[in-house]
């Protein structure tokens, strides 16, 4: 069974947390240093999140369908993202057993990985703020 149990509740959870990376003053300059749109398509449940990671550009972040050309598409279940932004997903592991699918230049990904760390203790933050227990113990 699914941690969410619908497309709002992913956008209002890891959606929720690329709209503040979008607006952080210290991290958003550093990811925007990728210089890509990244799409990210989750399944169970079905929802999607792209994200503008451009320089001198707007940090958008669309739910579901999008303006905005991915360069990058990552697919995955919405489960592993999750797990992800808790720091408990090795990136590459994860491609290799194909728990996670990328298409476009998987370098501009990879280039992003070791920023995400700093990012995993604000989503468990942003989890406990939200009353979210069920969410932090997996």
């Amino acid at each position: 069974m699914s941690y969410f149990k619908d497309a709002d509740d992913v956008y209002g959870t890891i959606g929720k947390l690329f709209r503040d990376l979008a607006d952080d003053d210290e991290l958003a300059p550093k990811f925007r240093k990728a210089d890509t749109i990244v799409r990210y398509e989750f399944t169970d449940p079905d929802s999607a999140i792209t994200t503008r990671l451009q320089e001198g550009q707007p940090g958008d972040v669309d739910f579901g369908e999008s303006e905005m050309e991915p360069e990058v598409t990552m697919s995955m279940e919405a489960d592993t993202a999750h797990r992800f932004w808790l720091g408990k997903v090795n990136v590459t592991v994860a491609m290799a057993r194909g728990q996670i699918k990328a298409k476009g230049p998987v370098a501009k990904i990879l280039k992003l990985v070791p920023l995400t760390k700093p990012v995993f203790p604000r989503y468990k933050a942003q989890l406990e703020a939200q009353g979210r227990q069920d969410l932090l113990n997996v």
